[in-house]
């Protein structure tokens, strides 16, 4: 029995096109970016990564922080998404991930805070084993 709690869906013809949700609410143009040969007119799957993971991860950061009793509403995340070759004919991607959090949280609960948030945000759980995501404080 599943209890999925919500369920976003979007459809893509590639990295050259459109990407739209489902829902209207996301519509996106899809373009490669320079580096990869391409005109970077628009965004990108790593792009949207990027944003998505950084959004989650920010978002799991309240939970945690609420339930250490540390005030991280003027925290921020970054996400640096590369992509690069495998070794073995294909791609894989790998991730940095920079907290700002407020300078009231001491450098002890600042990693025990992100430590927890990396166990809790679901892209972590979702990439944990399968590609290198490094967590920093800024």
């Amino acid at each position: 029995m599943s209890s999925v709690l919500y369920t976003a869906i979007a459809t893509s013809a590639g990295r050259d096109g459109r990407s739209a949700s489902s829902d209207g609410r996301l519509d996106v143009t899809l373009a490669r970016p320079k580096e990869l040969g391409g005109d970077g007119a628009g965004t990108n799957p790593e792009q949207l990564f990027a944003a998505g993971y950084s959004a989650c991860f920010a978002s799991a950061m309240q939970l945690v922080g609420q339930r250490m009793k540390l005030d991280v509403s003027d925290a921020a995340v970054t996400a640096e998404v590369g992509l690069k070759p495998n070794g073995q004919g294909g791609f894989e991607l790998e991730v940095a991930l920079r907290a700002e959090l407020p300078d009231a949280i001491s450098a002890a609960e600042g990693e025990a805070l992100l430590e927890a948030t990396h166990q809790v945000c679901p892209y972590s759980n979702a990439t944990r084993g399968n590609i290198q995501v490094s967590v920093t404080r800024e």
